[in-house]
């Protein structure tokens, strides 16, 4: 009896220690830091960078006319120059006149909309991926910086909220991998904190840049949960959290991921 005891008092020290360490103010690491010496290097290296290309493709979508002849770079210059790298950075931002954030795509879609006169593209669409990477690359360098509080904190705690929350067959949440489990092994691959600063970023595994939204997705997948919509509210919620939890980190754009 004592020592059934023992061992369920040992479980629940455990467990609690879990929740006490997932608690804890964790200092923001990048992505980076936890990829392989020769990844590092192909991130660093423009040449190597296989996002780069889609930075290029980008600028090119950036130049060229929509439909009502008109271009963004008619308003932001021909390199962006005319962008602010730190209001870049901020985003998702509260929209005043929609009374919701936004993120730095769904900007990018009202703009093309709007603006321009273009048709609707579809979110984390290949269009839509280049030119958000093209501009978010122009803030690299620059710290992120999203707003927590006024307007913004119900949906970053809306956010916070998902990311703690388990879901699918496994039974699985965010803060498990992310927080609990960072720089341990899951199989041949380590386990990163999920910062967002690099996104969207090149993914190894799939050999292609990744939107936020989609990576959101890909890891429900793995957890056998339903996915939701790219570009649902809740998923924008989720990003106010994320990105918010990368507060000080440096963009970088397009990062290299596993």
């Amino acid at each position: 009896m004592n020592a059934r005891r023992s061992d369920a008092q040992r479980s629940w020290v455990l467990v609690l220690a879990g929740v006490a360490f997932c608690a804890q103010a964790v200092e923001p690491k990048s992505g980076y830091e936890y990829l392989k010496a020769e990844s590092q290097e192909m991130q660093d290296d423009e040449f190597q960078n296989p996002g780069m290309q889609w930075v290029e493709a980008g600028a090119e979508r950036f130049n060229a006319p929509g439909a009502n002849g008109e271009s963004c770079a008619s308003c932001h210059g021909e390199e962006g120059e005319k962008l602010d790298p730190a209001r870049i950075a901020m985003y998702p931002v509260y929209d005043q006149a929609l009374k919701h954030p936004v993120t730095l795509q769904q900007r990018i879609h009202m703009e093309s909309e709007q603006r321009l006169g273009n048709k609707p593209m579809g979110y984390d669409s290949k269009e839509a991926l280049r030119l958000e990477v093209f501009v978010r690359h122009l803030a690299r360098g620059q710290k992120v910086n999203v707003q927590t509080t006024g307007p913004m904190q119900p949906y970053y705690e809306k956010g916070d909220k998902i990311y703690h929350t388990r879901a699918g067959q496994l039974d699985m949440a965010c803060t498990l991998c992310h927080d609990l489990y960072a720089g341990q092994k899951i199989r041949a691959n380590t386990l990163s904190q999920g910062q967002s600063n690099g996104y969207p970023a090149y993914r190894l595994k799939n050999g292609r840049i990744n939107g936020l939204h989609s990576r959101f997705n890909q890891c429900y997948r793995q957890f056998r949960a339903e996915q939701m919509p790219v570009g649902n509210e809740d998923y924008v919620a989720l990003e106010v959290y994320v990105n918010a939890r990368g507060n000080g980190l440096e963009i970088e754009t397009p990062g290299i991921r596993f």
